[in-house]
């Protein structure tokens, strides 16, 4: 990799700011706990105030009622939120707008960004299945005549979303991305039970529901666009990831300064203290691998250089998420093993963001290829 410098710009110092107050004024953690008893799982007050921000149309062109920024502007607003365990559906909108942005055609374009970016829809994407496989390649729904058939899983805000972009299969083996709106998709959806009870997540039956060549994403490069929205979703994950590795320490510091064992606070034990400090240099190493890949994937997310970069910082950030969770817990003692403990909140979420779009072991598998 060539160009090793981490690029922090005034938008994203601002941004930054900008989240992390939002996040903290609006997601506290009994807050989050009464999103999780919710139908949607999110306030839909609190959305359309990151609507009102902008925050779905950073990455989205002018001609189309967004910012005209790019993805990488959008790390500071995912850190921010996965600080504070924000439930919203802003992962998917992006993730949505950037298969159309990169696949869809003028017409598609035209019709459906503006409306993502001034959230009078909501939009989802389905691509993972049964097989649980990261690949694209195991994709086994098909697209035959007009005709969709198969099953996704982990669909989030199924029921919520006016717009579901599905990854399925041609007769001839090729990926087509179809545009499902909410009426297709009625009475086809079924909740899962995921981890992470902050997300709704869905499985969605593609058996019978009808296609018309208007709704398929083919004007590009499928292959293509969705090896950019996987880059795109590594990196917002890997902000997210580390925004929660701050929010955990935050619980544990508060909790081993107030605890306190044989006459003083047990944050004064050198057993506890420094697997702290390791967890504050892998927090710095990961924002920093998350910024760099955010500054690549500025230059060009198509490139190599951008995959290598993503694949890094979500491989780092995830190990340490979920260690940082599983200590956390382990330092509220027999708390911590309880549903009131607030450390299981975080590591509900590092284990649903581990695995959501790859582990740091399949990771790690991809980076040896394009390393070695």
């Amino acid at each position: 990799m060539e160009n090793l410098d981490i690029n922090f710009s005034e938008e994203q110092a601002m941004l930054m700011n900008t989240a992390q107050k939002f996040s903290r004024d609006n997601s506290s953690l009994d807050k989050v706990r009464e999103l999780i008893e919710t139908e949607k799982g999110f306030d839909q007050k609190v959305w359309q105030e990151m609507i009102q921000l902008g925050w779905a149309g950073i990455a989205i062109p002018e001609e189309f009622g967004g910012s005209g920024l790019n993805v990488g502007d959008l790390v500071p607003v995912f850190e921010g939120m996965g600080r504070h365990l924000v439930s919203a559906p802003l992962f998917t909108q992006i993730l949505a707008s950037q298969l159309l942005l990169a696949a869809g055609s003028p017409e598609q374009k035209s019709q459906w960004l503006p409306k993502i970016a001034d959230g009078s829809i909501i939009a989802s994407i389905a691509m993972t299945e049964m097989n649980g496989s990261w690949n694209s390649a195991d994709i086994e729904a098909s697209h035959s005549n007009g005709t969709l058939t198969g099953t996704k899983t982990s669909v989030l805000n199924g029921t919520d979303a006016d717009l579901i972009i599905s990854v399925v299969k041609e007769t001839d083996g090729q990926l087509q991305l179809a545009l499902l709106e909410k009426s297709a998709v009625a009475g086809k959806m079924q909740r899962e039970t995921a981890i992470d009870e902050t997300r709704r997540s869905f499985r969605l039956n593609l058996d019978g529901i009808q296609v018309a060549q208007s709704q398929l994403l083919n004007s590009g490069n499928v292959n293509d666009a969705i090896a950019q929205m996987s880059r795109t979703a590594w990196l917002l994950l890997s902000a997210e990831m580390a925004g929660g590795i701050n929010g955990v320490m935050d619980v544990t510091v508060e909790y081993l300064k107030l605890r306190k064992q044989f006459g003083q606070p047990i944050g004064s034990y050198q057993g506890l203290k420094h697997p702290m400090a390791n967890i504050l240099v892998d927090l710095e190493s990961s924002r920093s691998h998350c910024y760099h890949a955010a500054s690549v994937v500025s230059d060009g997310p198509e490139s190599e250089t951008a995959e290598i970069a993503a694949r890094m910082a979500i491989s780092l950030a995830s190990e340490t998420f979920t260690y940082a969770s599983d200590r956390a817990i382990q330092f509220h003692g027999g708390f911590g093993f309880t549903y009131d403990c607030d450390a299981q909140l975080f590591l509900r979420r590092a284990r649903w963001c581990e695995f959501a779009f790859g582990d740091a072991q399949h990771h790690r598998k991809k980076l040896a290829d394009l390393l070695l």
